[in-house]
């Protein structure tokens, strides 16, 4: 439903003149691209629909020097690359303000409190209350009440419109008042008319003891008008930004390790290179580097997406999120927080964000037309009847109905209530969608790309049955694994718990990063960790770790990572569907190579960086194909944003779920069809809906047209209209999922 600045409410009023930012400091914000190209991003909160985005991208890319400029209708960005010979941009802020959009350079400046829900929510409840107290009135009118009767009601229903009228019609005026003061036209200059000249005419009618009033008509056209601007803006507030999670992740400083050898804590903007850093247990890595000092085992998934720690000594390479889990690491900065890894795949997020945020509703583009023939027809409609008639009152009365009639309600409603039932039935099958337009986009693809570890695996390893297992040593394992946050040591520590066994006390207890644990107990010295090291016979296993007592090993542990719950059946129901499928992960080749076969994945890519995943998914795109990107870590949340459609497990972490269209809570990758299979009926239901709309206006215009339809009539026909697409879309919640049998764990080496 087009909505252009529809919900610039009373927290947006009055902020034309506040449009903050000189063109020095625009500069200064602005990011250098290379070779003379800047990129500025600005934030618009009054920036409705796509209506919105079409205005402001035509009047941007027409300054000189800007060779791009994308408008995010979700996060309420703008991103301009602009070029000038003194590197100082063009008046952005003025463009944009004359419009009505104003802007600022930082989204601080307005704040991240949403209020434009509760508004329409309040607005929605008062036009719901006057409406249907004025239809119980008009009851007794259209039931014979005899005249004085009748008076008196259509006064009471007066001052019980008043509130719908002026509170909750507010947002329209206040959007087709903009819209007139910059010379544009927008779909709520026909409402507010509409609705002002049924209220005026109808104390007209009240005031001289008329027969018949129409503030019912008003009210309901309302009501029904804000019940499909509240859905839309429920679907749209459900979209989150995965750039500002990424953005969260970098460290607000830094410890720096001076050249006398003390440290101080200085802001992160202050790190260069050469910076020598101190990454203590538990933090994140500032800025990329090399190790210097120390050794310990890094996080690394944000980058890599793999499970398991890597061992990193002087000589390793650092990016920077990564999290240091063992002894404190002296660390050289080789880049800046600007050019760091982490603060490149942010950017480039952002950027994939832009580039798909200006995908608009059917409805948006439909209704374009709308505002400029309604307009002509009833003003026919007025001329016309008052030459033909004589009587002003009934020429009036007519080109009312007419604006009435031809209401975009049934319009609003096919969109954001298919979208709405849509999203009811994925949640009830545990899926999760950000917003409805994602619906509009899956249906689409033709190419899966799935991540492995975390996505097609749990990404928990589990220690395999041991037969006859020697419990006491199982338990001095477990006494060993529980100094250690290590995910094999957590698996040994509940394999424990699983045989009900109590945990021996051990003594100088440590952690030999990238090697295991080590204890004492009755003057015996106990490893849990490598082969090689645990039993210093230089031995290699391939995803074994084995407890040891002064060098002889007494128990060994094998882990393996099972495929979620219905991933060979999604697999499989995939290709059936024609569509091309395919795994894309960081991991090593050869677990990544295992799970392939195991699947029967015939194309795979492995050991792939975040940007590498990016460049992959913009490969495919750019060959023609349209992707789904199914993946958990954050290093996918660039490549789930780059691809047409996205989806992310429940268990992945926020900034995925942040940066995907849906998000399977259930650990069931049946959902991924279970999703296609709602995204192709809500687009039948959509089609559907704006059929009936079409013919609805079709059918309802001549007809006002004739001068046979009163404003009241043309407001129940709109009413019917719009009930009927609100019934259309309902079908879709009594569809269920025919195939609800659990598929047991599906165990597969990792």
């Amino acid at each position: 439903m087009t909505c252009c600045s529809s919900m610039a409410l009373s927290q947006f009023s009055g902020r034309e003149d506040r449009c903050s930012g000189s063109a020095e400091e625009i500069a200064l914000a602005s990011r250098d691209l290379g070779d003379g190209l800047r990129q500025t991003i600005l934030f618009s909160p009054d920036m409705r629909c796509g209506a919105c985005v079409v205005a402001l991208e035509s009047r941007l890319i027409a300054l000189p020097g800007v060779e791009l400029a994308r408008a995010n209708l979700t996060t309420k960005r703008i991103t301009i690359n602009w070029r000038t010979p003194g590197n100082l941009p063009p008046d952005f802020l003025g463009e944009m303000g004359g419009l009505g959009y104003p802007a600022f350079i930082s989204s601080d400046e307005f704040g991240q409190t949403d209020q434009a829900m509760g508004h329409l929510l309040r607005a929605l409840a008062v036009a719901g209350f006057c409406s249907m107290n004025i239809m119980v009135l008009s009851v007794s009118v259209w039931s014979g009440a005899d005249h004085a009767t009748a008076v008196t009601l259509h006064l009471l229903s007066a001052l019980l419109a008043m509130p719908a009228i002026f509170y909750s019609g507010a947002t329209y005026y206040r959007s087709a008042w903009k819209a007139l003061r910059h010379r544009r036209v927008n779909m709520d200059v026909p409402v507010t008319i509409g609705v002002l000249l049924t209220f005026a005419l109808s104390l007209y009618d009240a005031a001289t003891g008329a027969s018949r009033a129409y503030f019912e008509a008003a009210t309901s056209l309302l009501f029904v008008l804000l019940v499909g601007r509240t859905l839309e803006h429920f679907m749209r507030s459900k979209a989150r930004s995965a750039a500002s999670a990424l953005s969260r992740l970098m460290p607000k400083g830094a410890t720096i390790l001076k050249a006398d050898g003390s440290f101080d804590y200085l802001p992160l903007e202050a790190v260069e290179a050469g910076t020598l850093l101190v990454v203590a247990r538990g933090d994140r890595v500032p800025v990329d580097g090399v190790v210097r000092q120390g050794v310990a085992e890094i996080d690394r998934s944000i980058m890599t997406g793999e499970s398991r720690l890597a061992l990193l000594g002087p000589g390793g390479t650092v990016h920077a999120g990564g999290l240091n889990t063992g002894d404190p690491l002296i660390v050289e900065a080789t880049a800046s927080p600007e050019t760091s890894s982490l603060a490149e795949l942010t950017r480039v997020v952002e950027g994939m964000e832009n580039s798909s945020s200006s995908y608009s509703g059917i409805a948006d583009r439909a209704a374009r037309l709308y505002a400029p023939v309604v307009h002509s027809l009833s003003a026919a409609a007025l001329v016309l009847w008052w030459i033909v008639s004589g009587d002003f009152h009934l020429a009036l009365s007519i080109a009312i109905s007419v604006l009435i009639i031809t209401c975009p309600c049934a319009l609003g409603l096919a969109v954001p209530m298919a979208h709405v039932m849509a999203a009811k039935r994925l949640f009830e099958h545990g899926i999760v969608v950000k917003e409805g337009t994602a619906l509009e986009r899956l249906v689409e693809i033709d190419t899966v790309v799935f991540d492995k570890t975390g996505t097609l695996t749990a990404g928990e390893p589990k220690p395999n049955h041991i037969p006859d297992i020697d419990k006491p040593a199982l338990a001095i394992a477990a006494a060993l694994a529980r100094h250690s946050n290590h995910p094999l040591a957590r698996s040994i520590t509940a394999m424990l718990k699983s045989e009900d066994q109590k945990l021996p006390l051990l003594t100088c207890v440590r952690e030999i990063p990238g090697r295991g644990m080590e204890g004492q107990m009755a003057g015996e010295v106990y490893r849990l960790g490598s082969e090689a090291w645990a039993t210093h016979s230089g031995a290699i296993g391939d995803h074994g770790t084995v407890l040891s007592r002064d060098g002889a090993s007494i128990l060994s542990f094998t882990f393996t990572d099972r495929l979620r719950v219905g991933a060979l059946e999604t697999i499989s129901d995939l290709r059936r569907q024609g569509l091309f499928v395919q795994i894309l992960s960081g991991d090593s080749d050869g677990a990544v190579a295992r799970i392939a076969g195991r699947t029967g994945v015939d194309i795979f890519t492995s050991e792939t960086s975040p940007l590498e995943k990016i460049e992959f998914v913009q490969s495919l795109r750019s060959s023609g194909r349209t992707v789904l990107m199914i993946g958990d870590g954050v290093n996918d949340a660039g490549a789930l944003t780059a691809a047409n459609s996205s989806m992310a497990p429940g268990t992945a972490s926020d900034i995925s779920r942040s940066a995907a269209d849906f998000v399977l809570m259930r650990d069931d990758l049946r959902g991924v069809t279970e999703a296609l299979a709602t995204a192709k009926q809500t687009m039948q239901i959509i089609r559907q809906n704006l059929g009936i709309a079409v013919a609805y206006n079709a059918l309802s215009i001549p007809i006002a047209l004739s001068g046979n339809v009163t404003p009241l009539i043309a407001a129940i026909a709109m009413s019917i209209s719009s009930l009927s697409v609100v019934g259309n879309a309902m079908r879709l919640r009594t569809t269920r999922r025919t195939d609800e049998r659990t598929t047991g764990f599906e165990p597969a080496m990792v």
